[in-house]
């Protein structure tokens, strides 16, 4: 209970980390700082805690080896969940992920990143620092071709972070070690098993690096993240982490099956009260092969710089666009007392006064998230397989309508609409 508690309070902070720590203050990072939130927790609290979430199995794990990952769903909230040993006994790093999968659009991500899967082989890399949300846009890619092509995904996870529903594809998740001891034997098992996407959670090692770059070329669209702080640095790690003699037939391989990269930073809108990825896009023209084949990654970030017209994206760029974005969209934070079981809902934010009503909120204004909105239904959604728990309903000659279902703080919706009011004056 105390861990559930812990929980529900970051994700009532908008927080996307929880960090516990005995005998330590208990800290959530929240818009990308760290703040404390509780008091200190005593090291058999935590030991409780960590015997309550470990199986017997996980347990032997984090005993061998100092550390263990898991995930699972606490209040309302789908943790990954990383416990290790430290000076002060045992800690918790606990990565607070969306309650819903979403698509491109339900990430705040640029509609361009279509064209990384729009291909039906190749390998697509989703690079970026820890913590900058790749798992999220991995997810939303995977989610857009759930929600477009019938194919065969095959994921490859260490540990299962989102759950997906089948939708027009048929997605089979796999955890790694739990259903495969490792991802090198995960990935020979994949390319038995008929797909046609395969997705890696993460390149590690040059072992998963080179049967990755081997089952992009044998007719599958493969997806891998990566962690890199640029585009070019990513395909430079990946090449770097061959034996030199052999690093000029990896660049060729990579140049031969590479769809793209894509990198990500998280950004925070002040305006919007919200945090989203500020990107910078890699496709694979004739002159980014040629650059990777040379080895030449420095001279990347130009080839990025001028295949705007290609499609590509710099960071200054993405964030132009970025400024000029006004239809954001936003999950709600769960009520107290979720089930575990239950997903929070998803709501779209859409221009314009606010007006409380009770138990809603009501959303007054003409903008093009509201007249986008407008026609869409209940039913129409559930056709789509989208998800309906947050619609926006438009009547002629009355205001549009967002109805959430959980409670309302009035007085907090009250002064959210006189500050939108004031900015919008």
């Amino acid at each position: 209970m105390a861990f559930k508690e812990s929980i529900l309070q970051a994700r009532k902070l908008g927080a996307s980390d929880l960090h516990l720590e005995a005998g330590t203050a208990q800290v959530a990072r929240v818009r990308g700082e760290l703040m404390p939130i509780g008091e200190p927790l005593s090291g058999q609290q935590l030991l409780l805690m960590a015997q309550e979430l470990l199986t017997p199995e996980d347990w032997t794990s984090f005993e061998a080896q100092g550390s263990v990952d898991i995930s699972l769903i606490v209040g309302g909230t789908r943790c990954r969940i990383n416990a290790y040993k430290t000076i002060r006994g045992l800690a918790l790093a606990v990565r607070l992920l969306a309650p819903t999968v979403g698509d491109l659009r339900a990430c705040n991500l640029h509609p361009e990143l279509k064209r990384l899967i729009s291909v039906p082989t190749g390998l697509v890399v989703v690079s970026g620092p820890t913590g900058c949300g790749k798992s999220t846009t991995l997810a939303a890619l995977i989610e857009e071709l759930n929600g477009t092509r019938a194919q065969n995904i095959i994921t490859l996870e260490s540990p299962l972070e989102y759950v997906f529903a089948n939708r027009r594809s048929f997605i089979r998740q796999r955890e790694i070690p739990t259903h495969s001891p490792s991802f090198e034997q995960a990935i020979v098992d994949a390319l038995r098993e008929n797909p046609d996407v395969l997705v890696i959670s993460e390149m590690r090692t040059p072992e998963v690096m080179r049967l990755t770059l081997n089952a992009a070329e044998t007719g599958h669209l493969v997806l891998a993240t990566m962690h890199s702080a640029t585009c070019g640095e990513a395909l430079s790690r990946m090449c770097m982490s061959f034996p030199p003699d052999v690093q000029g037939s990896i660049r060729a391989q990579l140049a031969d099956c590479l769809v793209g990269v894509v990198c990500q930073r998280l950004d925070y809108l002040e305006q919007w009260q919200l945090r989203v990825p500020r990107c910078e896009m890699l496709l694979a023209s004739s002159g980014a092969k040629g650059t990777i084949r040379t080895g030449q990654f420095g001279g990347i970030a130009n080839v990025i710089q001028s295949g705007g017209d290609e499609g590509m994206w710099t960071f200054d760029r993405y964030q132009r666009w970025m400024e000029q974005q006004r239809d954001w969209v936003r999950s709600a934070t769960p009520a107290p007392g979720t089930a575990d079981r239950e997903a929070p809902v998803r709501t779209e934010m859409v221009r314009g006064p606010l007006t409380p009503v009770a138990g809603r909120v009501t959303a007054r204004g003409t903008g093009p998230a509201a007249r986008r909105a407008a026609p869409t239904t209940a039913p129409q959604a559930a056709a789509a397989g989208r998800d309906t728990s947050a619609i926006v309903k438009a009547q002629p000659e009355a205001p549009e309508e967002i109805t959430l279902d959980e409670d309302v703080d009035l007085n907090e919706i009250q002064e959210l609409a006189r500050q939108i009011e004031q900015r919008t004056r």
